[in-house]
């Protein structure tokens, strides 16, 4: 496992990187996400295979055999580049005396994807796979009430595309053909795909239902136009359990508290701040509970 991420290596510069004016207030503040903090994944290689060159080889595979290929492109860096282009995603509260608290979240623009920026495929994955990868990473999984900013925030947002619910969900071929879908979508939004998008999947979330009901896949969102989503919190499948509807994204455990770099593991289990991050409260030592689903 990577160890505590940009925290922990350059806590002495962390502040250099939230921009401040003089004389700034908290409200004024702007914090952008420095690259440093992708610094973990490791870097592409030149003749890494593009998406569908690792889906060409999974056509007939699923569930953990697929996730453990999806796991050593991952782990190998084989991303597209536009995923270390962290976007901040902005959360608002007030502490007990009444002082407003701003959150900054470094959020992966898309979900998580195999292949080169032409050539990609977004990759749905079993809890184990995708909390590993979060672990090794320097990043969590978000929380429901991260989800529901991030979509909120987005500047580019994509209508659910549902596909009719068989035996075949799971397939390559269905999240294959789901993938062109949101494609076709996407191009039609915007070419910059850097750009914060939401809507187009449902989130595998942290919660503390995790340790309620182990062996279990928590999944939420998937919101409509409207902002409602379709899918409310939930532990009804198996942790191994993907089918194509399910998303990874990634949020980096180094969040800026009124321009501060801050550790989002602490910020999480904090019994008065944990409520801007998460709408249960504190949630225990995140980065061991993501360790136990693997």
């Amino acid at each position: 496992m990577a160890g505590n991420g940009f925290v922990a290596r350059s806590a002495g510069a962390l502040v250099s990187f939230a921009i401040f004016f003089m004389g700034a207030t908290v409200a004024q503040a702007a914090v952008t996400c420095p690259k440093p903090l992708t610094a973990d994944i490791p870097q592409r290689a030149l003749r890494a295979p593009s998406g569908s060159e690792v889906m060409s080889h999974l056509q007939k595979v699923s569930g953990t055999k697929r996730d453990h290929e999806v796991l050593g492109q991952v782990l190998a860096g084989n991303i597209p580049s536009f995923l270390r282009q962290l976007k901040p995603v902005e959360i608002t509260g007030t502490r007990k005396n009444g002082e407003e608290v701003r959150v900054t979240l470094c959020v992966m623009p898309e979900y998580l994807a195999v292949g080169d920026d032409r050539d990609f495929v977004r990759v749905p994955m079993g809890l184990a796979a995708a909390a590993r990868i979060a672990n090794e990473t320097g990043f969590l999984l978000p929380t429901t009430k991260m989800v529901d900013a991030i979509y909120s925030q987005a500047r580019v947002h994509l209508a659910p595309r549902p596909m009719k619910p068989t035996s075949q969900m799971e397939s390559t071929a269905y999240l294959l053909e789901h993938n062109h879908t949101l494609d076709t979508q996407r191009a039609q939004e915007s070419r910059d795909m850097a750009e914060l998008t939401a809507g187009q999947k449902k989130d595998i979330v942290l919660t503390n239902r995790l340790r309620q009901k182990p062996g279990r896949v928590a999944i939420y969102g998937w919101h409509r136009p409207n902002g409602k989503p379709i899918q409310p919190l939930s532990t009804v499948h198996g942790a191994s359990y993907a089918d194509y509807s399910h998303g990874v994204r990634l949020i980096s455990r180094t969040a800026f508290v009124n321009g501060k770099a801050e550790d989002l593991t602490k910020l999480m289990q904090d019994r008065e701040l944990s409520y801007i991050v998460s709408s249960e409260g504190p949630i225990s030592d995140p980065q061991k509970l993501l360790a136990r689903q693997y």
